[in-house]
């Protein structure tokens, strides 16, 4: 199962946390790391804007990305939340094994 790293950007360590705990404890991600002070620069509306984010990479398999997407957007409080999945090329193959293993779902 590919392991992916996916790229969301929050508008406050409130609503990080909030999201990654959530995705954790639902085992959509197995691990999401948060990276506060982002300068972020964007086009919104006709307008360029500035804002200072934090940025989430959450860890999940591709299986999942449906789900972990779905869960963002049901708790994010942007209107048009960033989220961008890329898919890991490698890596430590026991570490890629545990974010298979730690986002396992029995549906």
């Amino acid at each position: 199962m590919p392991v992916l790293v996916c790229l969301c950007t929050c508008p406050d360590d409130a609503s990080a946390r909030v999201i990654a705990d959530a995705l954790v404890d639902e085992r959509l991600a197995a691990c999401v790391s948060r990276l506060p002070g982002l300068h972020s620069t964007y086009r919104w509306e006709d307008r360029v804007e500035h804002g200072t984010e934090v940025l989430l990479l959450i860890k999940t398999t591709a299986d999942r990305l449906a789900a972990m997407t779905a869960r963002v957007q049901a708790l994010h409080p942007y209107e048009l939340p960033e989220l961008v999945a890329v898919e890991a090329a490698g890596g430590l193959a026991p570490y890629l094994a545990w974010v298979a293993e730690q986002t396992r779902h029995d549906d």
